[in-house]
């Protein structure tokens, strides 16, 4: 019976653990989703694909827009910011200043978590 008890201890916390991980690495999904974009903004960025950089940048937009519902900071604000910037210039072609744009946004979403 001790046995029985002690896994099932076990297999509770280990749970715990896996569900409460977003929350144990200090942010959420979508800060992390936005994360892997604005990241993948900077990697076209650095190619040069300026429309890569809008395509990647919106969608980090979409989740840091998200992340703003549910997590209050200042470096969140920040990264949102530099995302449209990055997005702007993309638009019109200027794939290295949209591309540090995309760089320092991934700056700050870091600095959320």
């Amino acid at each position: 019976m001790g046995r029985n008890l002690l896994f099932a201890v076990m297999v509770m916390g280990m749970t715990c653990m896996l569900t409460a991980s977003p929350v144990l690495a200090g942010g959420n999904e979508h800060v992390h989703e936005a994360i892997e974009h604005a990241e993948e903004a900077v990697e076209h960025g650095g190619m040069g694909h300026a429309d890569a950089i809008v395509k990647h940048a919106g969608v980090a937009l979409q989740h840091a827009h998200a992340a703003q519902k549910e997590v209050k900071n200042p470096h969140l604000d920040e990264g949102v910011h530099e995302l449209e910037e990055a997005i702007t210039h993309g638009k019109q072609g200027h794939a290295e200043v949209a591309t540090k744009h995309a760089n320092s946004a991934v700056m700050h979403l870091k600095e959320v978590h």
